[in-house]
C-alpha cells in the first residue's frame, strides 16, 4: 500500500501545481493590462466640453448651415457642400483634440460627391444617408472619447441621420436632411 501512496503523491503535487498556475494566469489575465481584448466602458478621465478649440473649419461648417436654410435644389450643391464641410469639420475637430477618427471620412466624401454628378438620379438620398451614417458615427465616437457630457447631442445627430429615408427623393425630405445638418452643427459648436 505504501508503494501506491508514493505513486499518488507526486501526481497530486503536479495536479495541484497546474491548478495554482492556471489560477495565477487567470488573475493576471483579468487584472493585467487591457490591450485590445476589452472595451473600457468607463467615462474618460477628462471631458473637454469646457475647452474651447475655435477651429475655423468647424466654424465655417456651422456658418454654412446657419446662414441659409432654403438653398436645397435639384442640383444638390447645398447638400454636397454641407456634407464635405461636415466631413472636414469632424476631421479638424478630432485632430484638434488628439482623437483618431475611426470612420472612413473619405467614403463619406465620395458619397457626397456622387449626388452632384446627375441631378436626375434617384440615388441621392441613398448617398446622403450613407454619408450621414458615417459622419454621425464619427461624431458619436469623438463624443464618447472626449465629450461624454454631450451624449444626448450625439444621439440626436444619429437619430436625424437615421430619419433620412434612402428610398425617398431628397427634395421630398428636405427637412430631414436639413435637420441632420442642424443637429451636426449644434454638436460641433458645443465641442468647438
Amino acid at each position: 500500500m505504501s508503494e501506491q501512496k508514493k505513486k499518488i503523491f507526486p501526481f497530486t503535487w503536479v495536479l495541484l501545481a497546474i491548478v495554482i498556475m492556471a489560477f495565477i494566469a487567470y488573475l493576471l489575465y483579468v487584472n493585467g493590462p487591457k490591450g485590445n481584448r476589452s472595451v473600457n466602458l468607463q467615462k474618460p478621465e477628462v471631458d473637454l466640453i469646457d475647452q474651447r478649440e475655435n477651429d475655423t473649419t468647424v466654424v465655417s461648417f456651422i456658418r454654412f448651415i446657419n446662414d441659409d436654410h432654403n438653398r436645397m435644389g435639384l442640383d444638390h450643391e447645398y447638400s454636397n457642400k454641407a456634407l464635405l464641410k461636415l466631413s472636414s469639420a469632424v476631421s479638424a475637430m478630432a485632430q484638434a483634440v488628439g482623437y483618431a477618427v475611426k470612420a472612413d471620412l473619405n467614403k463619406a466624401e465620395t458619397d457626397a460627391n456622387k449626388i452632384t454628378r446627375d441631378p436626375f438620379a434617384i440615388t441621392h438620398a441613398d448617398n446622403i444617408r450613407k454619408a450621414a451614417d458615417i459622419l454621425s458615427e464619427a461624431m458619436a465616437n469623438l463624443q464618447q472619447a472626449k465629450y461624454p457630457s454631450l451624449a444626448g447631442d450625439a444621439s440626436a445627430v444619429s437619430s436625424a441621420a437615421q430619419q433620412i429615408n434612402p428610398d425617398v427623393l431628397t427634395l421630398d425630405q428636405k427637412n430631414k436632411v436639413k435637420l441632420f445638418f442642424e443637429r451636426s452643427a449644434q454638436l460641433l459648436e458645443k465641442m468647438n
